[in-house]
């Protein structure tokens, strides 16, 4: 737990108070009107339905959240522009009320960041004034809704991938705006992605960044001749190679004359050009793009010869990256060439060469390929991770269920949209094995949970589901993060590597079947008996009885 320091504002600088929708601002004048402003309200901020046809969630945007209420105030002008907005009906002293408010009386429990949640427990409680707290529900959803989503969309592809596979995001100029390549590198690292190619999120959170080079890069060069200067200095600076183009050439023509990978025919000279004058500019980090001639008679070879004049001068090349064609079979073809260059001229773990996947990948033709096999040691993935293509929206709601320690719930027709009422407290119950049984929400003022101890969960809304656990653990899953007073102390906002590493480590401790791709198994949400009865007994009070004519 920490004391209340100084929290820096929102990553965004357009994360303001008028990142917001109109009602919130009618509503508050409502309240004010009304002499309700001040009444103390609790709100769950939730969803109802995994993504992605999963049967998990990764809960992400907190810090951001946290960051936002930190420096929630209202400037001068920002008053002025809700002014014009509201009607000439509306009193002065109202802005009055806008120009004071703060969030040092809102109280912010949460799921830490990077935690697997589910639906219906709430990811976040936030109590206050209520006029305060409606005024944050906007934004905490648009800060909660795109990261949860896009953090879950990267353990999903992960889980896919494998634990030893590298996974970077590609996908900045794919992205969804600014805001959208910049969120997407930030929480596709947090979901378990390597890197990303995004140079400004690897300088605002320290995210490993890679990237070499494009098609237009090779095809930039014509022959050989634009090298104008071919020496490179040896790895151990030892000595010079006054030309290292010929030194390139001999190497090519001995895989040549070996006949490797088949009879090799003349190679693409400026694709050569290419990679020589890539390897003269980074002789340390050479990755090459490999097909925009031919991948197997131009591309390899021609990586291959430069990679092997790299290693005569000391320097280690890294790999090759493909981004067409048939991705598996290429692999194999290209894991066979190095091999054969291993063993034909000696030189050490040259078979083990990187080899990198791209061009618009997903989790599906992730699975394809494993199921047909394959070679590929790290894959950057666009398109379909940044933009959420499978699912568009995670659907998180932010709804009142107290106020002044009255519970309040919201009725529906469509059962699965009826609140869970009252200040809560939940609770993740783990088995004997180790894996997370149930997640079990209780009211406020109930004894938690004991290891031991046998407790009825039942679901909801269905009253012939329910079961007896005994949990061998037990585990409270909602943090104090924002206190509502400076003397109160809160958790820390951990680094993202942390939160990546609580991330990983969750998924790890999760039972297979709720992982997998195809039907999974639905995880356990349940309330106590005492929260089960409670939300049944108010249900009949608030909803309207009909009449028969």
């Amino acid at each position: 737990m920490a004391a209340m320091e100084a929290i820096d504002g929102p990553t965004n600088p357009m994360v303001t108070p008028l990142l917001s929708d109109l009602y919130q601002f009618t509503m508050a004048y409502a309240y004010w009107k009304a002499g309700k402003h001040a009444e103390r309200a609790v709100f769950d901020l939730y969803f109802r339905k995994n993504p992605f046809g999963g049967e998990y969630t990764i809960f992400a945007g907190l810090e951001e959240c946290i960051r936002f209420i930190a420096n929630f105030r209202f400037a001068e002008e920002e008053i002025d522009f809700v002014r014009g907005l509201l009607p000439k009906t509306c009193e002065d002293a109202f802005y009055d009320y806008l120009r004071g408010i703060d969030c040092s009386d809102v109280e912010v429990y949460a799921i830490p960041e990077g935690s697997v949640v589910f639906p219906k427990v709430p990811l976040m409680i936030v109590a206050g004034p209520i006029a305060v707290v409606q005024l944050l529900e906007t934004p905490f959803l648009n800060l909660v809704n795109y990261a949860s989503l896009i953090t879950t969309n990267a353990a999903r592809h992960r889980f896919v991938a494998g634990k030893s596979k590298l996974l970077f995001e590609f996908g900045l100029r794919r992205a969804q705006g600014p805001d959208g390549a910049i969120s997407a590198s930030k929480y596709s690292y947090m979901g378990g992605f390597d890197g990303t190619s995004n140079v400004e999120a690897g300088r605002l959170f320290g995210i490993p960044t890679r990237g070499t080079h494009s098609h237009a890069f090779v095809s930039s060069f014509m022959s050989l001749d634009e090298i104008i200067d071919p020496s490179l200095q040896c790895s151990d600076g030892s000595s010079v190679c006054k030309n290292f183009l010929a030194l390139v050439q001999t190497w090519l023509n001995k895989i040549k004359s070996q006949s490797l990978g088949g009879s090799l025919g003349d190679t693409n000279q400026s694709e050569l050009a290419a990679f020589t004058s890539y390897a003269l500019a980074f002789p340390n980090n050479f990755l090459a793009l490999v097909d925009t001639y031919d991948v197997v008679r131009s591309g390899i070879p021609n990586f291959c010869a430069v990679a092997l004049a790299l290693g005569e001068l000391g320097y280690k090349a890294i790999g090759i990256r493909l981004d067409s064609g048939d991705l598996a079979y290429l692999s194999f073809e290209v894991r066979k060439f190095f091999q054969a260059i291993e063993k034909e001229f000696k030189v050490e773990d040259f078979g083990k060469m990187n080899i990198t996947a791209s061009n618009d990948l997903n989790e599906e033709t992730l699975d394809a390929l494993n199921k047909q096999g394959h070679e590929v040691d790290g894959f950057g993935i666009g398109t379909y991770l940044v933009t959420c293509y499978a699912q568009a929206a995670l659907g998180c709601v932010f709804k009142l269920v107290e106020i002044n320690n009255q519970p309040r719930i919201k009725l529906s027709e469509d059962v699965t949209k009826v609140s869970i009422p009252c200040k809560k407290r939940c609770y993740r119950l783990y088995g004997k094995e180790g894996y997370p049984l149930v997640d079990i929400i209780t009211g406020e003022n109930e004894p938690p949970p004991k290891v031991g101890q046998r407790i009825l969960c039942r679901h909801p809304f269905n009253e012939s589901k329910r079961a007896h656990v005994v949990p061998q653990q037990v585990e409270e899953l909602l943090k104090c993060y924002w206190p509502g007073s400076p003397d109160k102390q809160r958790e820390k906002l951990p680094p993202l590597k942390d939160i990546r590493s609580r991330c990983i480590k969750q998924l790890e401790i999760m039972r297979t079947d709720h992982m997998r791709r195809l039907n999974p198994t639905p995880y356990k949400v349940s309330v106590s008996g005492k929260l089960y009865d409670f939300i049944h007994y108010l249900w009949l009070n608030e909803a309207p009885v009909g009449e028969l004519q």
